[in-house]
């Protein structure tokens, strides 16, 4: 299939149209990046859409990840075809979002999303001015839906290293901003001056960080320089945006070097409440890089990673602070401790928005904690037979492991986890204290010989 596109392409007398002045053209023979290691869904919706007379070229963090080595988890398509075009050459696709519509084409199975050429920069003349409503008060973009050119599109992007086009009919990839030399120098440099894109979208800020840590580069001077007096205008971005990205960054595989960089950047304040404080205090400190690195081992393995276990252990510290409050004014434990779950995460939701399917996770997760305490009678069993027992299990072994509680919980635990119904009888009957087998020997009922002593 993808060797009769490319005889189409190559045949017929459509040629790629000729770039900008100021366009440096790389071969294949320079980088090294073959068709070959273009998935086949994306190669077949750029050259569809070249065979249909338009531009199209694989873009971003795929050509970026194929220069460095890695995987790409997925692939972006641009092409100067408007959404409707798109739409029109592919009957499997679909026109979404608000703040610029995009096409997500099936094929193969696959989502292929494929986006039209975007236009300037904020102060740019093709763009209206801030009093029209475009910007709010800090430079922030409040509307960027504006079709462009290919050149106001690759200098619209954040980075220089995502701002490549790979053209996969002649396996060439146009550079406009020295990215590819950048790649290869393993710097992360902002495209225009760094302040006024900051202000245009804060995320970038976190967006740096992440990719400075997942692909272990460094942060050019210019870029980092203003991002420790930006940080307040995460502030102003709204929670559904701030938690995309926190999600990037944390299941990026390189969480726990990202969070320990935006300490250092001071991009940490308000992310997740009290966060700063949390990693100040040892305890809290050395649960959550445990938390971290599992999950970036995880990751890394290919394995599956929860957002709601993560999140529970990013605020649990906060939650059992709050919960040792209540319990020192004389309120009974269980309630308090599910009071002070919903306040946590409705506070927690305020700022990051995380999605309310979570909430049935993280809520047993954390009141399942002082179930595992209690190791006589039936309980135990009935612990065992929670849906979500794994998880909270799991997130038990990260306290004890952390110095939070006593190991010897975990090995118990692990014990009885493992063992058959024999051994697990006896070993509740091994947890029913001496004081306790007295009271049960006293509440037992006389024999017929007793209550005859009795009554003489």
């Amino acid at each position: 299939m993808i060797r009769k596109f490319l005889r189409r392409i190559f045949s017929s007398n459509a040629t790629t149209p000729v770039t900008e002045k100021g366009c440096r053209t790389i071969s294949c023979e320079e980088h090294g990046i073959t068709r070959s290691r273009i998935s086949s869904s994306s190669l077949k919706v750029a050259l569809t859409l070249q065979q249909a007379g338009y531009s199209a070229y694989v873009v971003g963090g795929a050509v970026r990840d194929l220069l460095l080595g890695l995987k790409p988890k997925d692939y972006d398509v641009a092409t100067n075809a408007t959404p409707e075009e798109v739409r029109a050459v592919f009957r499997r696709s679909r026109i979404i979002g608000r703040r610029f519509r995009l096409v997500h084409v099936i094929s193969h199975g696959e989502i292929v999303e494929v986006s039209t050429f975007r236009g300037g920069m904020l102060g740019d003349a093709s763009r209206p001015d801030t009093g029209q409503g475009y910007a709010d008060a800090n430079g922030r973009l409040l509307h960027d839906n504006i079709f462009g050119s290919q050149e106001e599109d690759v200098r619209r992007r954040d980075f220089t290293i995502n701002a490549l086009f790979y053209d996969p009919a002649t396996e060439e990839i146009l550079d406009y901003l020295d990215g590819f030399e950048d790649v290869l120098s393993k710097r992360l440099c902002m495209i225009g001056e760094p302040e006024q894109r900051y202000r245009e979208d804060p995320v970038r800020m976190l967006r740096a960080v992440r990719l400075a840590a997942k692909l272990g580069i460094q942060i050019e001077d210019r870029t980092a320089a203003p991002i420790g007096d930006l940080a307040p205008l995460l502030q102003n971005v709204p929670p559904a945006r701030l938690y995309d990205e926190m999600l990037k960054l944390l299941f990026s595989g390189h969480a726990l070097a990202a969070v320990v960089d935006l300490r250092t950047r001071g991009l940490h304040h308000g992310l997740l409440p009290m966060l700063d404080v949390i990693l100040e205090q040892p305890l809290g400190e050395r649960f959550i890089t445990l938390a971290l690195r599992n999950t970036d081992e995880r990751v890394q393995q290919g394995k599956p990673v929860s957002p709601g276990f993560l999140f529970a252990a990013l605020l649990w510290h906060e939650v059992l602070a709050a919960w040792n409050v209540q319990l020192k004014t004389g309120e009974r434990p269980i309630p308090a401790l599910y009071r002070v779950m919903g306040n946590v995460l409705a506070t927690q939701r305020g700022r990051l928005a995380i999605p309310r399917r979570f909430d049935g996770v993280i809520f047993d997760i954390w009141s399942m904690q002082p179930r595992f305490e209690s190791r006589a009678g039936r309980k135990p069993f009935r612990l065992l037979e929670h849906p979500n027992f794994r998880a909270a299990y799991d997130f038990m072994l990260l306290r004890c492991k952390s110095g939070e509680i006593d190991s010897e919980l975990a090995q118990w635990w692990q014990t009885f986890k493992n063992a058959d119904h024999t051994i697990r009888e006896s070993m509740l009957h091994q947890e029913v204290s001496p004081k306790r087998r007295r009271r049960r020997r006293s509440r037992r009922k006389p024999a017929d010989h007793e209550k005859a002593e009795t009554v003489q």
